[in-house]
């Protein structure tokens, strides 16, 4: 049987899966599935038979996580909270943000990222999580703040070549990394601005990061979109670089690395923090191919004029296929794809609801 792609559409009134045979024909659509939930966070693991799992949060019964082992037909979720914080923490699950599979060298192991700013992890696949309590008990915690999406790990990158070392993201407080498993944490913000601290707009955490990437050919090479501005990492964030020269506006919440080239990122800008506008409401997705030392405007196949919508920080996403397909989804249903590196694009939805996480995988 021939690979096709399989491309997870979260919105904030259900779930859409699309599939595209590989011979290159067109998008089938089906949906809604998990009804009535926004669904913030979805992942394809494909490292042994394709799981899919998806964040979701009914307003009658909260939040929680769900997993499909055929590909969507049916979804499965466990009889207990899958992801509870412990009683001792005194607080609640607001909202699952981000799921990540591990490293395949760990091929049982999930990580979550959740709100209120926390990290999860399973060993079984997904079916429990335990908190990570080294991240939670962290000194700064007490100092992050909510952003207008609210006080969340968004952003989970593990390295591929050491387990024990991972990056998160959050809004706000910046980035973090643990090299021990996650007993310890320590800020890794040098070089990320913060504007709205004037006091000290270099701190050594509370950034507004939006959004990270990383291509696990290149581990130490990585890429942030923030609240005002994008940024390169060479050394595994360590230290940080603005790659905002060339882009139409530095603000912007998702960034995407080509998985077969670390050179290949994507942006979607969007003016001033107080606008949230495409420029000139033009709808065109950003490219660089030099790591961000120059940036292309990409727009065949994409509205012209007129389109006055965003795309969130995780409705952006590259499949695994060489070369990677490109997708991004946008607030006002619109779902579009690329297979020639964001040449050209292609509708593959509209009229959804708006678009929270999207996630493709060749399965």
């Amino acid at each position: 049987m021939s690979s096709s792609v399989l491309l997870m559409i979260g919105t904030r009134k259900g779930l859409w899966l699309a599939r595209r045979n590989g011979d290159g024909g067109g998008w089938q659509v089906t949906g809604p599935q998990l009804p009535m939930t926004e669904v913030y966070a979805v992942a394809v693991d494909t490292r042994s038979a394709p799981r899919l799992l998806a964040g979701t949060e009914s307003p009658h019964f909260g939040p929680t996580l769900v997993t499909s082992d055929d590909l969507g037909h049916s979804w499965q979720e466990p009889d207990h909270a899958p992801i509870a914080f412990p009683a001792d923490t005194g607080t609640a699950l607001r909202r699952v943000w981000q799921i990540v599979p591990g490293p395949v060298s760990e091929p049982e192991v999930i990580y979550a990222g959740t709100q209120p700013s926390a990290l999860f992890r399973s060993e079984d696949g997904g079916s429990n999580y335990e908190l990570v309590r080294g991240l939670w008990d962290h000194p700064h915690r007490a100092e992050w703040f909510p952003g207008a999406g609210g006080q969340a790990v968004h952003t989970i990158l593990p390295d591929p070549r050491e387990p024990s070392r991972v990056l998160v993201g959050m809004s706000t407080g910046g980035v973090y990394r643990t090299v021990d498993g996650g007993s310890e944490w320590n800020p890794a913000n040098s070089g990320i601005r913060a504007y709205f601290m004037p006091e000290d707009e270099y701190p050594e955490f509370g950034q507004c990061v939006h959004k990270m990437a990383r291509n696990t050919s290149a581990p130490d090479r990585i890429y942030l979109q923030n609240h005002h501005g994008v940024y390169r990492s060479d050394d595994g964030a360590d230290t940080w670089e603005s790659i905002a020269e060339g882009l139409p506006a530095d603000f912007g919440f998702p960034i995407g690395v080509d998985p077969t080239d670390p050179d290949t990122v994507y942006t979607f800008p969007l003016v001033a923090d107080a606008h949230r506008f495409p420029p000139e409401g033009s709808c065109r997705i950003y490219r660089s191919r030099d790591a961000g030392r120059s940036w292309e405007g990409m727009g065949e196949g994409l509205p012209g004029e007129g389109f006055w919508s965003a795309v969130m920080r995780d409705a952006l996403c590259l499949d695994d296929a060489d070369p990677a397909g490109v997708y991004f989804g946008s607030r006002s249903g619109e779902v579009y794809a690329s297979s020639d590196r964001g040449e050209s694009w292609t509708l593959v939805a509209e009229h959804l609801p708006d678009v929270l996480s999207l996630r493709a995988a060749v399965v």
